[in-house]
């Protein structure tokens, strides 16, 4: 099976378990069934805004979601019934390492939804823990065999934490990290996961502060004939005017097609309405109208 996907996808992503449980709730897990359950409304929600979006023109066929199955699997159900794209995460949440959720039975809880990616979320720095990084990259060239072999999609959640050496050569400050290594580091890592196996359709990178270190990573994500694998824009929490500043910069450059974004289209919104103070459909507008400025943005951008 040929890495790669041939549409844009501009993912509204919820598969978040921690933010919701702990930073909408206060909880901890295991969380009770009340708690629960609110979550699950609250994903119920995120989708509404999702098909909110697409009621106002953006394009079913590549507008998705990314939710997960503890907390989202009724979402999921019908994100499949109505044909929209679907991301599935397959990680622990939370966690400084990866590991699967459900160990060795990923396989099985894949194909019982059926998603268009499996997605994994992972955080990699090659100048630090290399024993962590050599297990990370073992489980994740599993997960990678088992997909191709059963013509399933790779969707790679990226994030590159600095270490505090890396900080400490910009006088601690983060952005000058961003700026200056961190566009190396993702080239060097994806070489890295290529060179061991680990095949990405999609590969979802965090926000990129040039459309030259756009390039450079699109160009290594597509090294060695992969000339369908695409990279799209990930949202990091971030405020919205700096997502649509990413989404702006990444929209043009070949071999960036899409972006993935969560927590800074639906954080607020959600809170206002854990707190009584938005109506469910005011909460369902809001989503939905930031996931439009992203999109909007995308596309203006792209110039389409």
């Amino acid at each position: 099976m040929t890495p790669g996907y041939d549409k844009k996808l501009y993912l509204l992503a919820f598969d978040h378990r921690g933010s919701f449980e702990h930073g909408l709730f206060g909880a901890t897990p295991p969380v009770s069934p009340e708690i629960r359950a609110k979550i699950i409304e609250l994903k119920n929600i995120i989708f509404e805004a999702n098909q909110l979006a697409v009621s106002g023109g953006a394009s079913k066929e590549i507008s998705g979601i990314l939710v997960d199955e503890e907390f989202g699997t009724d979402v999921a159900r019908k994100a499949i019934s109505d044909g929209v794209p679907l991301a599935m995460p397959v990680e622990k949440s939370g966690q400084d390492e990866f590991e699967f959720q459900y160990g060795d039975d990923f396989g099985s809880h894949i194909e019982a939804f059926n998603p268009t990616f499996a997605k994994v979320l992972v955080r990699y720095n090659p100048e630090d823990d290399v024993a962590m990084n050599d297990r990370q990259t073992a489980r994740l060239a599993t997960l990678s065999r088992w997909l191709k072999a059963n013509g399933r999609r790779l969707l790679f959640e990226l994030l590159v934490p600095a270490t505090t050496q890396q900080l400490d050569r910009y006088e601690g400050h983060q952005r000058e990290f961003d700026a200056q290594l961190r566009p190396q580091l993702v080239i060097e890592i994806i070489r890295r996961m290529q060179a061991a196996g680990v095949e990405a359709d999609i590969w979802k990178i965090e926000g990129l502060d040039s459309s030259e270190a756009c390039d450079a990573v699109a160009k290594q994500s597509r090294a060695g004939g992969r000339d369908e694998v695409k990279c799209i824009i990930l949202g990091r929490g971030a405020d919205l005017d700096q997502v649509l500043t990413w989404i702006k910069l990444a929209a043009p450059v070949e071999g960036f097609d899409g972006f993935a974004v969560g927590r800074t289209l639906w954080q607020e919104a959600l809170k206002g309405f854990v707190a009584g103070t938005a109506s469910r459909d005011a909460t369902v507008k809001s989503i939905a109208d930031r996931y439009l400025s992203c999109i909007r943005a995308y596309e203006t951008a792209a110039g389409k």
